[in-house]
């Protein structure tokens, strides 16, 4: 098992993974990185509009409590992600080395983990959110939208950056890092109740439900954390093997238009280094 999360492991940090996870295999990687650029830009557009206008109808502290909860911190968490591949996308694109290729082991991975999260808790937060009831007749243009970005456009921001680039499978390193992740959000739901007073969710208030309901709570995240982690894997894999094995790689995203020669860097050799779907560990 050591040895299988070591090997996981080196293959977030791989050259090989870093240019796949910068590149398409559909779009030429500036376009890409422009997509990716774009997406970022709107999601911190939205944060900061969003943030204001709560201060400009005095609800600042409304603001302020928004960002404990699952969903906006996932959103920031979306916009930062996109403006980092934006960057990596571009760096590639102009000079055949994406900027992640210089970061520290550590730091690649903690991307690539940055990778699963913003494609497994969307679909999380966008469940959660509209299996709940709301009131939608006395919703302004205003929460409509900011409900609609966060709890919908989310998954789609999602979907897109599972299929677009040439990403390989998440490696199974990753799911203990969102294991983690998923048990650190809930232990936060509990400090901010000691700080601020208040449950992020009412899920977690123990004076109203029994410790049976709170077990299943956290049990639930997990379980949807592993489920769908899982399920986006398998997903990355059915594209890989559409796209490159079965019918051959697509247009080259990573032939940019500057026209510079490109690495050869995705010629590892190292078997660590390959993405799992080639190495048949499915």
């Amino acid at each position: 098992m050591a040895s299988r999360l070591r090997n996981s492991y080196r293959q977030t940090t791989s050259p090989r993974y870093v240019e796949r996870l910068s590149s398409s295999w559909i779009l030429p990687t500036l376009v890409l990185a422009v997509l990716r650029a774009l997406i970022s830009l709107y999601i911190f557009v939205s944060h900061f509009f969003i943030i204001g206008y709560l201060c400009s109808i005095g609800d600042c502290d409304h603001a302020g409590v928004t960002l404990s909860h699952f969903s906006v911190l996932g959103f920031w968490a979306l916009g930062f992600y996109y403006a980092f591949a934006a960057a990596h996308s571009f760096s590639y694109a102009v000079s055949g080395k994406p900027w992640l290729s210089s970061w520290p082991a550590g730091l690649r991975w903690l991307h690539s983990v940055l990778y699963a999260s913003i494609t497994t808790y969307p679909f999380i937060v966008t469940a959660l959110y509209w299996a709940e009831p709301h009131e939608y007749s006395s919703r302004t243009p205003f929460w409509s939208w900011w409900a609609i970005s966060q709890h919908g456009l989310n998954s789609i921001f999602a979907i897109l950056e599972i299929l677009l680039p040439r990403s390989d499978p998440h490696p199974w390193v990753n799911l203990l890092a969102l294991f983690f992740l998923s048990a650190g959000y809930v232990g936060l739901g509990f400090l901010i109740y000691v700080t601020l007073g208040h449950y992020v969710y009412g899920a977690l208030d123990a004076d109203r439900h029994q410790r049976a309901i709170l077990a299943g709570f956290f049990i639930g995240l997990l379980a949807a954390s592993v489920i769908l982690f899982i399920v986006v894997r398998y997903v990355q894999w059915i594209r890989w093997w559409l796209t490159e094995a079965k019918s051959g790689p697509g247009p080259e995203a990573h032939d940019t238009q500057s026209g510079q020669k490109r690495s050869n860097l995705g010629n590892e050799s190292d078997p660590a280094a390959l993405p799992d779907a080639r190495r048949h560990d499915v």
